[in-house]
């Protein structure tokens, strides 16, 4: 399977976790608001890319079993999982980004400061779950 990288939309209870992205030059969508995730490593699915990613940047082991919808968007994996919203006493930031924060999936839809295809991408979840 071809693909470049994969994102994780991760809802802490009700609220989801998103990452502020950093000012390194040459970086798409510098200082905006993103999801854990990136690029691909070998021969990883891409559920494992996912899931690998959202552990280095925010520390969390999240179990493939939680992953509840799937996306591709070109060349990119697009996943949604649910975790308590007790889990954000576990988030260790790995220091990608500027930070992370917690928001309603409502308000990063709407968000300017949001990469914008990752709000459709978000809308189109909520429309379907």
């Amino acid at each position: 399977m071809s693909f470049s990288g994969a994102k994780l939309i991760l809802f802490l209870g009700a609220d989801l976790l998103v990452l502020r992205r950093d000012h390194t030059p040459g970086i798409p969508w510098p200082g905006f608001l993103d999801f854990p995730g990136g690029g691909r490593e070998g021969a990883e699915t891409p559920e494992a890319c996912a899931l690998r990613e959202t552990c280095e940047e925010v520390g969390l082991v999240v179990p493939d079993a939680a992953l509840v919808w799937r996306h591709q968007h070109g060349d990119n994996w697009f996943f949604a999982a649910h975790l308590p919203g007790a889990t954000v006493s576990k988030v260790r930031f790995g220091g990608e980004g500027e930070g992370w924060l917690l928001m309603r999936p409502e308000e990063f839809a709407a968000r300017d400061d949001a990469i914008p295809h990752f709000r459709d991408i978000l809308r189109l979840y909520l429309a379907q779950g």
